[in-house]
């Protein structure tokens, strides 16, 4: 018998809103409330709210919390300074990622790990096998319910439910304090859209306050519910990644183009092994690419060259609603990896045109 789905806080909310509720990293997960592409061009042009409670946090403390997550994630967490939050990963010792994840400096000697909602046992259980200098470790995964108010509209819908100037909040920075009357909530200048926004720790207990004080604010601004299916378009037009599709256990970050969050001035789990690689190069590149014409690739579909001898592999890919074209992800050989290569993904035996670009496909913004 498979086992029972996890249920987010609001998950009574969503169905009385007409979400379609979909099985989704072991998680019952609103994935669209109208259509895709509604709520697609919602957050591109206006304002959205997602609830992505599913995701994992992990609270690091203590003395010896800054080590541990040098020697585990690949970014540099000692360059964090309180209210700042950064992206980074977990590599493994076979030169693959456990997990994409955030980290947030919430004091000294006080941080907020957050993870992948379907890795969450496995990221639990390889961080704590590495705790072995006694790092203050605890799951608050169920103790959060987090919401994405995404889009250029996002900090004005906002504004009304806190005395903290949303504007100045830079990017990757975040404030903590009371939101339309609910304490202890992390407001956080980051996203998976591309389109600008916020997101918001919320404790379990405000949740349903939150959201509705939130539903209601932004009402003047067109606000409306967004499900995992426009978030999936949203974060691919961005050239964002996505665990378990473009990053895996298999792939190593230099691979998939995270050179920037591999940082080599500090010691990390499979780090000499890495450098070797980045002195060596890559053998094969996470790219993005346009189709030429259409159709529309899809995770696994094969690409080829033009004389059909396969160079690498779609992970992710759509019809992109800004675009009108099918646009994706995939690792291709290194000596196709130059924006302006001609590459073919292989859709039902035949050998479709597609050009490899520079990333993100659109301007967050773009309708």
């Amino acid at each position: 018998m498979s086992e029972a789905l996890k249920t987010v806080a609001l998950n009574d909310v969503h169905q009385q809103l007409g979400a379609k509720m979909v099985p989704f990293a072991g998680f019952n997960m609103p994935v669209r409330y109208s259509s895709d592409l509604e709520e697609h061009r919602t957050v591109r042009r206006g304002v959205g709210i997602f609830d992505v409670s599913h995701m994992g946090e992990f609270r690091v403390r203590g003395p010896q919390a800054l080590d541990l997550i040098q020697r585990v994630t690949t970014n540099d967490a000692s360059k964090l300074q309180d209210g700042k939050a950064q992206y980074s990963c977990l590599p493994n010792e076979e030169g693959g990622i456990v997990d994409d994840l955030l980290v947030y400096k919430l004091a000294d000697e006080d941080y907020l790990l957050v993870v992948n909602a379907g890795n969450i046992d496995k990221d639990w259980a390889w961080i704590s096998a590495r705790n072995t200098e006694g790092a203050e470790l605890e799951n608050q995964s169920e103790q959060w319910s987090l919401f994405a108010v995404q889009g250029p509209k996002a900090a004005a819908a906002l504004q009304s439910l806190t005395d903290t100037d949303l504007a100045s909040i830079p990017y990757y920075s975040f404030v903590q304090g009371t939101l339309a009357g609910a304490p202890g909530v992390i407001l956080s200048a980051t996203g998976y859209t591309g389109a600008g926004g916020f997101e918001l720790y919320v404790p379990n207990e405000y949740a349903q306050h939150v959201w509705e004080a939130v539903m209601e604010a932004g009402q003047e601004y067109g606000i409306k519910p967004i499900g995992l299916g426009a978030r999936d378009t949203l974060r691919l037009e961005m050239g964002y990644c996505l665990y378990g599709n473009d990053i895996t256990d298999e792939t190593s970050p230099l691979e998939a183009g995270l050179g920037w969050i591999t940082k080599f001035t500090k010691d990390f789990t499979n780090a000499n092994a890495l450098k070797q690689q980045k002195a060596e190069g890559v053998t094969r590149k996470l790219v993005g690419f346009v189709m030429d014409g259409p159709g529309i690739p899809r995770s696994h579909y094969e690409l080829v060259n033009e004389a059909g001898e396969k160079i690498g592999e779609v992970t992710s890919g759509t019809q992109s609603p800004s675009l009108s074209k099918g646009v994706g992800l995939g690792y291709v050989q290194t000596a196709y990896s130059q924006p302006g290569s001609q590459v073919f993904v292989l859709v039902r035996g035949k050998q479709l045109p597609a050009t490899v670009t520079k990333l993100p496909f659109v301007s967050g913004t773009e309708a």
